[in-house]
């Protein structure tokens, strides 16, 4: 585990400094397209449920949260233009590169949820939760067209939790027990050709 905790903390270091220019180019295409702010900052349950606040670029309109499900599909009205190309790319995510440089989050591991979604599944959560969160993972690339699988829905926040969720479940499950530098690299390389595709 201190082998993986290395690795983040320099890879999240040359990816923010590699990065720079993307961050300030997406930050200042987010302002002047939409207003308000540029990121978006929600609670989620951490390693040992600790909560912390995940980072990402706003992709919805200002107080999405306040007039909607925290799902949202493909089609959902609250998402920007600019945000459905940085969500297409994944772009949005970016700023998760603090995330795992302040040991909030790892590059791969279970995706952060909120936390009445993680109530929802307290005893399959058990777990799960003793592995830091992470950016990518088996579940990520299973359902990196999770948007559009919530098209159309009428209540798609109960399909994402009745349907999607306990498969993610069943993916985090397998990611505890197989996590290894090499599972973690062999993620983040299929990642990777998954968002040039």
């Amino acid at each position: 585990m201190r082998r993986k905790r290395i690795f983040d903390i320099i890879a999240s270091l040359i990816g923010l400094a590699v990065l720079f220019p993307v961050f300030l180019l997406i930050a200042l295409t987010v302002k002047f397209t939409s207003g308000g702010p540029v990121f978006f900052r929600q609670f989620r349950v951490g390693q040992f449920s600790k909560l912390f606040l995940i980072v990402k670029f706003r992709t919805m309109v200002i107080n999405a949260e306040a007039t909607g499900a925290q799902v949202s599909s493909g089609d959902d009205p609250r998402i920007t233009a600019v945000g459905r190309v940085l969500r297409k790319y994944k772009l949005d995510e970016l700023p998760q590169l603090f995330n795992v440089l302040k040991g909030e989050m790892s590059f791969v591991g279970p995706r952060p949820e909120v936390p009445r979604y993680v109530d929802a599944y307290k005893e399959e959560y058990r777990d799960i939760l003793t592995a830091r969160p992470g950016i990518t993972d088996f579940a990520s690339l299973e359902f990196k067209d999770e948007n559009e699988l919530l098209n159309n829905i009428e209540d798609p926040e109960r399909k994402y939790l009745e349907e999607i969720m306990p498969v993610k479940i069943a993916f985090y499950k397998k990611y505890i027990k197989e996590q290894s530098l090499k599972t973690d690299l062999t993620l983040i390389l299929k990642t990777l050709m998954k968002i040039i595709r």
